[in-house]
């Protein structure tokens, strides 16, 4: 562990813990009466922070590492599955977070904002349309840019020049770009 390392676990926690009582809705739900968690949600989500920054995309392979290496900072690590549905159930407090950590950026206020959409196939056969659990969502439509068609949903992306996310969206295939950026950014969050 370096003091690099250290610096930036302290200041990630501080701005996070920060802005999770600044805003406790962003928490999620648990009841007033019961056992509270050992790992605090500041904690869960600097940890995710963390693992992003060094580039771990196998949450088995970052618990380790943590366990290993990051003993010293956190009181208390979970195991890997317990990670993982604890990170499940805080996807919006997570989505949230990040958000509020990139508009701490230089590149947050970039003049030009990118957006761009890929498709993301979700079955072959015309069974696996009928069946499957996303029918109401996913549709049929054609993707030029791959010459081929295709039934599944289109992931939109909002991007700064330097590569910094913005928003998303999941949408059906035949959604329009424009129509759909002004939804995502209708819903996002002001920062």
């Amino acid at each position: 562990m370096t003091t690099d390392l250290n610096t930036l676990a302290t200041a990630l926690y501080v701005k996070i813990d920060d802005a999770v009582k600044a805003s406790p809705d962003l928490a999620p739900w648990r009841p007033k009466v019961g056992i509270s968690p050992t790992l605090s949600d500041a904690e869960l989500v600097t940890l995710t922070v963390m693992s992003a920054l060094l580039g771990f995309a196998s949450e088995r392979r970052w618990m380790r590492y943590a366990h290993a290496e990051l003993r010293g900072m956190f009181p208390y690590l979970p195991g890997q599955s317990g990670y993982g549905k604890r990170l499940r159930k805080s996807y919006g407090l997570v989505l949230n977070m990040i958000r509020i950590l990139a508009a701490d950026t230089s590149l947050w206020n970039d003049d030009v904002w990118v957006i761009d959409s890929t498709p993301v196939e979700c079955g072959r056969s015309r069974e696996t349309a009928r069946r499957s659990a996303l029918a109401g969502w996913a549709e049929y439509g054609y993707c030029a840019s791959h010459s081929r068609y295709f039934w599944g949903l289109r992931l939109h992306l909002l991007c700064a020049l330097g590569g910094l996310p913005v928003a998303f969206a999941l949408t059906g295939v035949k959604a329009g770009e424009r129509d759909t950026l002004l939804g995502m950014l209708d819903h996002a969050p002001r920062s």
